[in-house]
C-alpha cells in the first residue's frame, strides 16, 4: 500500500513544500518510496499491475512510476500534465496557479483516470498525456474531492462533494453529499 505525506498543512494554510510517498509493507514496515512530490494524493494501479499513477494535487499533474514486484518504484515520469508547473510557495499562491488539482480518482477500462478536481468543482476524465476528454460538474456551490466507479456494470461515477476542503469549515457541519451519474466506460477490471 502507498500513502502520500502531504508535507504541510494545506487545510490550515501552511506554506507549500514537497512531500514523500510512503510504502507500507504487509508486515507494517513503512519506507519512503518516492520524494519531491507536490501533495501526492489519489493513486491507481492499471490492471497490468506494473505501474503506479499518482495524482499531485498541488502540481497540476499525474506522475507514473514502474511498480516492481517488491513494491519498489522506478522510472518516474509525468503521466499527464494538466497545467503549467506550479511555482508558488504559499497556499494562496499555489491554489491560484492550479488548473486541475487531482484529488481522489478512479481508473476506467480504457485506461483513463477520472479525477476529482479539488479546485474546479468537477470530475475530469484524463487520458495519458493530459487531455481532458470528459467532465462532470458538481452541483452548484460544491467541490468534488473524491470519486469512484462502481455499481452494476461499473458505470456509476460516484462523486464526494462538499462546499470546500478546509477542515475547520467542514468539521462542525454536515454539508457533504454523494452524487452519482452514469458514464459510458466502466471501471478498470482486474484480469
Amino acid at each position: 500500500m502507498f500513502v502520500g505525506d502531504f508535507g504541510f498543512d494545506l487545510m490550515g494554510g501552511g506554506d507549500a513544500r514537497t512531500a514523500s510517498l510512503k510504502r507500507i509493507d504487509p508486515d507494517g514496515t513503512v519506507s519512503v518510496a518516492a520524494e519531491g512530490l507536490q501533495f501526492p494524493n489519489g493513486m491507481v494501479v492499471p490492471p497490468d499491475g506494473g505501474t503506479l499513477v499518482v495524482g499531485e494535487t498541488l502540481g497540476n499533474r499525474y506522475t507514473a512510476f514502474d511498480l516492481g514486484a517488491d513494491g519498489a518504484l522506478t522510472n518516474r515520469r509525468v503521466w499527464a500534465s494538466l497545467g503549467p508547473e506550479v511555482t508558488g510557495r504559499t497556499t494562496e499562491e499555489v491554489l491560484g496557479q492550479l488548473t486541475v488539482a487531482p484529488d481522489g480518482c478512479a481508473l476506467d477500462a480504457e485506461g483513463h483516470v477520472w479525477a476529482a478536481d479539488a479546485v474546479g468543482g468537477r470530475v475530469v476524465r484524463v487520458e495519458q498525456g493530459g487531455a481532458i476528454v470528459d467532465e462532470v460538474a458538481a452541483p452548484e456551490g460544491l467541490g468534488v474531492f473524491a470519486c469512484m466507479l462502481g455499481g452494476v456494470g461499473g458505470r456509476t461515477l460516484l462523486m464526494c462533494c462538499a462546499p470546500d476542503f478546509y477542515e475547520h469549515n467542514r468539521a462542525p457541519v454536515r454539508e457533504a453529499v454523494l452524487v452519482a451519474t452514469e458514464v459510458a466506460v466502466p471501471h478498470a477490471g482486474r484480469p
